[in-house]
């Protein structure tokens, strides 16, 4: 049976799958790093955490930084990609604290945190809401993800950046054997040794003219079990991910990129993920067709007695 329970600000969860964390102070938003532990084989997630949150962005080839909130570029960190601060600051290490509810249903648990972006480069307003739906199933060694915008700017192309499945925090490849991506295929840990920026290797764009059939973000996890177990971060409705790539730089840097088009102020984005571990990368995409095309998550009821569906974020 799932449970809930809140030990200070922690919110712990233990399904007949895996347990998991979630900080609600402190380095914030997803699942809790090093929390997410898969029973069968004793893995765990390598990084700093899962789903987790950063800032809104703007592509931003040709125009000139904003003074007071530059985003520089050009290096092993961002790579020669283009692009501007929205509205800050970056939610994982900067909010410090995030507002959560909690529900408990027949054979999940979830949570939703929530936060309000306030501060904003010159032309914008500040004050968009991010919101996050997460739901912890029994029967499953994954659990599901929501990440919605509801943004008070007009934008050409709007974006949230998110790390998914997270970060992988490793030396010489000693926690990891390798790297699949469905856009590209299996890459082995060989490839991530060296730094290399985020253009380099791995980058994909969205390319409306041929959605990718399926993204899954996965690593596979060093155990002492008998099959290592990948690690996935799949997001539901392919044409929801803007960009995306995996770099090494010290650590492998799983960024993603959610929206990336047209929104007026009032209206939302965001997209659905399946997050955790499989046995194997034809798993992976069982799962993944079942569900594909979701791109969000709603949860109604009181915290004793919820109910949750495929859907949007209440």
């Amino acid at each position: 049976m799932a449970t809930l329970s809140i030990e200070g600000s922690e919110i712990h969860i233990e399904t007949d799958s895996f347990t998991a964390a979630i900080a609600t102070e402190g380095y914030t938003s997803g699942v809790k790093g090093g929390s997410f532990r898969d029973r069968k084989t004793g893995g765990t997630d390598l990084g700093h955490g899962l789903d987790i949150v950063d800032f809104l962005l703007e592509p931003a080839e040709g125009i000139e930084p904003d003074e007071e909130h530059p985003y520089h570029y050009g290096d092993v960190t961002h790579g020669n990609l283009a692009k501007r601060y929205i509205e800050l600051p970056q939610i994982c290490t900067q909010a410090k604290r995030l507002p959560y509810s909690v529900y408990r249903g027949d054979g999940f648990v979830a949570v939703k945190q929530w936060w309000n972006w306030h501060q904003a480069i010159k032309g914008f307003e500040p004050g968009s809401l991010w919101e996050q739906a997460l739901v912890f199933p029994d029967g499953q060694r994954y659990f599901f993800s929501c990440d919605r915008v509801k943004s008070v700017n007009d934008s050409d192309a709007l974006i949230l950046r998110i790390d998914l499945p997270g970060h992988l925090k490793h030396q010489e490849a000693d926690t990891f054997s390798e790297i699949y991506l469905s856009y590209q295929g299996t890459l082995p840990c060989s490839e991530f040794l060296e730094d290399f920026p985020p253009n380099e290797k791995t980058l994909y764009q969205r390319d409306d003219s041929a959605i990718s059939d399926r993204i899954i973000r996965a690593y596979r996890v060093r155990t002492e079990s008998e099959s290592d177990p990948w690690l996935a971060g799949m997001t539901l409705n392919p044409a929801d991910v803007y960009e995306g790539w995996c770099h090494q730089r010290g650590y492998i840097c799983f960024i993603q990129e959610i929206g990336g088009r047209p929104i007026k102020a009032g209206e939302t984005f965001g997209a659905a993920y399946v997050i955790g571990f499989f046995d194997s990368i034809d798993e992976m995409n069982e799962v993944y067709d079942g569900l594909k095309g979701v791109s969000g998550i709603s949860i109604t009821g009181d915290e004793n007695d919820a109910q949750w569906e495929w859907g949007e974020t209440a």
